[in-house]
């Protein structure tokens, strides 16, 4: 498929952990659809979970991906260092009325869902947020992670609402020879009142990389399909925040022999132990089907 000029592409990893081979495949994918089409391919490090990003991983990233024979440009957008634009996103929800503050942790709303039959969970498996905080007094939002609170949510109900009807996402999809953007309806309800921001995290994974792809004029969203739902809640701050709505692309995720996506927290092999036992980068690039 024949890509618009000017197509804006990125690869963004977080450096709690050294590369796989997923990771290998989303980066390569991102960087020959935005050469394809004389596009940029840019590389971000999501590092806004600062307990967990470690400098070691971040130059493990750089190495890694230009081993495999891919380059970047400069300056690289690293989350850490912009913590700013998060809030500014978050005041402006905050004054819309649809954020509030929660001081449940997750073992309570954990507890909660264990004793009701048949509690919905999100599409990541964890039980939605039953809204026992919902009711409280509301706060300003740049007060109550300053005063010691635990997390600021949406209320989903009020921001479903306030974007109104006909929410949706061009996904790239692809039979043969033949290639388009279809629309897929967006469904954010399914996420409930989610999780904004934390007082050891300033900004959710979902308002960083929104607000990223907004400031870096991201066009194409390239990314692993076990982020195809959270979509529904990205385009919701997209309307909401009244940014630029990319194309997606959500791609098959590599596995393991057992059928398993490769993950960090599973210790899957990585592109490090892979070089480091001689393997090279166009074995690697074959493998993935470069």
């Amino acid at each position: 498929m024949a890509f618009p000029k000017h197509r804006v592409f990125r690869f963004a990893p977080s450096p709690n952990g050294h590369l796989h081979l997923g990771h290998a495949y989303s980066a390569l994918l991102n960087f020959e659809l935005a050469r394809r089409c004389d596009g940029r391919f840019l590389l971000r490090i999501e590092d806004i979970d600062l307990g967990r990003a470690r400098p070691e991983f971040e130059a493990a990233v750089y190495e890694d991906l230009a081993w495999l024979g891919l380059d970047w440009e400069a300056p690289v957008r690293r989350q850490s260092e912009h913590f700013d634009d998060y809030a500014r996103a978050l005041e402006r929800l905050d004054e819309m009325g649809l954020l509030y503050a929660c001081d449940c942790r997750r073992s309570d709303v954990a507890r909660f869902a264990a004793a009701q039959p048949d509690w919905p969970r999100d599409p990541d498996g964890a039980p939605l947020y039953p809204g026992m905080c919902r009711m409280k007094p509301r706060r300003e939002a740049r007060d109550v992670l300053a005063q010691g609170g635990v997390a600021l949510r949406l209320d989903m109900a009020k921001a479903a609402a306030m974007a109104g009807a006909g929410l949706s996402w061009r996904e790239y999809r692809s039979s043969g020879e033949r290639a388009e953007f279809a629309v897929i309806p967006a469904d954010p309800s399914q996420w409930g009142d989610v999780v904004l921001a934390r007082k050891d995290t300033p900004a959710s994974y979902h308002v960083a990389v929104t607000v990223d792809d907004a400031l870096q004029g991201v066009t194409n969203v390239v990314r692993g399909r076990d982020l195809f739902h959270a979509t529904s809640l990205h385009r919701l701050l997209q309307r909401l925040l009244d940014l630029p709505e990319p194309r997606y692309r959500h791609h098959g995720l590599v596995r393991d022999e057992g059928g398993e996506k490769l993950a960090k927290s599973r210790g899957s092999e990585t592109l490090r132990a892979l070089r480091d036992a001689g393997v090279s980068a166009a074995e690697i690039r074959r493998r993935l089907g470069f």
